[in-house]
């Protein structure tokens, strides 16, 4: 099973040889690509040769290219994530809109307990209306209660004067972290066959990640959780490395612990199996000890 996270952080020439990435630096490293669950070009000195991204592809090994700020800022993504993607396809386009309403309504119930869990963690008192929220979600949230938790959450977390909009390295980590979330779950998303375009809520005609953006939701507050602690007042490779390491840290799900990428997955699957069967009780959320 894959399970490493892959950084080249510095000038080098990648290429494919007998199924190892070969690293050309100073001095030559073999990576064996059924290792490797995540590869960041995090340097744009990088060159990689096409057989190796036909090869990452086919291992459906996520590749997630940075700026010259070294933040993500594209990713590679295969046509053909599952034998069966054009059936995939076409059930996905007729999902029933009471179904996908239902299972977004879970999954907001969800994101707002972990934030609640995660204030409890740090013994903030705003937890308890989080909780609050939880029990007034309607079908489909027409009266915005993620929204309403969202900004108790942050003023509690952050301070009364804090904003997700203010460039400060508080919200370059956030972002940094959530950017590695979306692209972890487009892999799952085109593993499975199915479309990120085509979302359950985000329905944004200039996001080509709609269906990411809305089941990665309940996994923010472990990004949020590693920043806090963090604290960061600079936000350079040292620190992008320590959130990073946050898709193998170990959470509950299922019945087992799991590495976090691999807790995606199942997560992924779980809702598309919800969807696909018209039944909540498939969806398999995740357990952490914040």
């Amino acid at each position: 099973m894959s399970w490493r996270t892959v950084v080249i952080s510095s000038n080098a020439k990648l290429d494919y040889q007998m199924g190892y990435m070969v690293v050309r630096r100073m001095d030559t490293l073999k990576i064996h690509l059924s290792e490797m669950e995540i590869l960041l070009i995090e340097s744009t000195a990088v060159s990689l040769t096409a057989a190796l991204l036909a090869e990452l592809s086919k291992k459906k090994i996520k590749v997630i290219f940075c700026d010259e700020k070294r933040n993500p800022s594209s990713e590679l993504i295969s046509y053909y994530g599952s034998h069966d993607t054009s059936t995939k396809i076409r059930t996905q386009i007729t999902w029933k809109e009471d179904v996908k309403k239902a299972v977004w309504t879970e999954i907001v119930a969800e994101k707002i307990r972990k934030q609640a869990e995660h204030l409890e963690f740090w013994n903030l008192r705003e937890s308890e209306m989080l909780y609050g929220y939880i029990g007034e979600i309607q079908f489909a949230d027409p009266t915005n209660r993620e929204g309403h938790a969202a900004k108790v959450y942050f003023n509690a977390l952050f301070g009364l004067d804090f904003t997700r909009t203010e460039e400060n390295s508080t919200n370059a980590a956030l972002n940094y972290g959530y950017s590695l979330l979306l692209s972890t779950f487009n892999r799952c998303i085109t593993a499975n066959g199915y479309l990120t375009q085509l979302g359950l809520f985000h329905d944004n005609m200039f996001n080509p990640f709609n269906l990411a953006s809305d089941l990665m939701e309940p996994f923010r507050p472990i990004i949020d959780w590693k920043v806090r602690a963090m604290q960061p007042n600079k936000f350079e490779h040292e620190e992008k490395m320590e959130v990073l390491g946050i898709l193998q840290s170990d959470v509950q799900i299922n019945g087992r612990n799991e590495f976090l990428n691999n807790a995606i997955k199942i997560y992924c699957k779980s809702i598309f199996d919800a969807i696909n069967q018209e039944d909540l009780s498939e969806i398999k959320f995740y357990k952490y000890e914040f």
